[in-house]
Formats: structure tokens, sequence, C-alpha cells
């Protein structure tokens, strides 16, 4: 019985990588899985083409889009990081604390 070279998987934790991006780039921890899937079928895909069916090219594609999503995380999640170690929170609370007086005076 033939494997089968299925992409919904890398694709499904692909796209929800890409919207947890904005969640200070924890959107590896999605990515990055989907990116080694991918590459473990392909590199086990051209080890033994003869024990597996389905579309290379579709799951090189897929293998990109989550090398793609990959590094777009991996920079916000280095941006996040120099961020906060540069005092961003502290800045941000301290506005955030301006903004609650403010309303609590109105």
């Amino acid at each position: 019985m033939k494997k089968t070279l299925n992409t919904t998987w890398v694709y499904v934790l692909s796209i929800i990588g890409l919207l947890c991006c904005c969640i200070m780039g924890s959107g590896v921890l999605f990515s990055a899985p989907a990116f080694i899937m991918a590459q473990n079928k392909l590199k086990d895909a051209q080890l033994s083409p003869d024990d597996y069916e389905g579309d290379y090219n579709a799951m090189n594609n897929a293998k990109i889009f989550a090398l793609i999503v990959l590094i777009i995380n991996s920079l916000f999640l280095i941006y996040n990081v120099y961020w906060l170690i540069n005092g961003g929170y502290e800045e941000f609370m301290e506005a955030f604390n301006e903004a609650m007086l403010e309303t609590q005076n109105l």
C-alpha cells in the first residue's frame, strides 16, 4: 500500500501560524512543525519514490509556504523579544495606566 503526500496538515498548521504571528510571534509553534513535516515527507518520497503517491510539487509548495510563515513569525518573535528587553513593556504599561486614570476621572 502506497503512502500519500497529503499537504492538508502542512497548510492548516501554516495558516494557523500565520494568524498567530500577531501574538508576539507565537506562530512559530505551528509553522515550525509544518515545515518539518513537509521536509520529512519530501525526503522520504525522494528516497523511496515507489512507496509514495501524490503530487510532489504540491508538497514542495506547502513546504515553501510553511518556510515563509516560519520566517515571518521568527522575525516578529525576535522583534518582540528585543522590544521587551529594551523597556517597551514598561512604557506601554505607563501609557495604559495613564489612560485608565483619565477614564476614571471622567
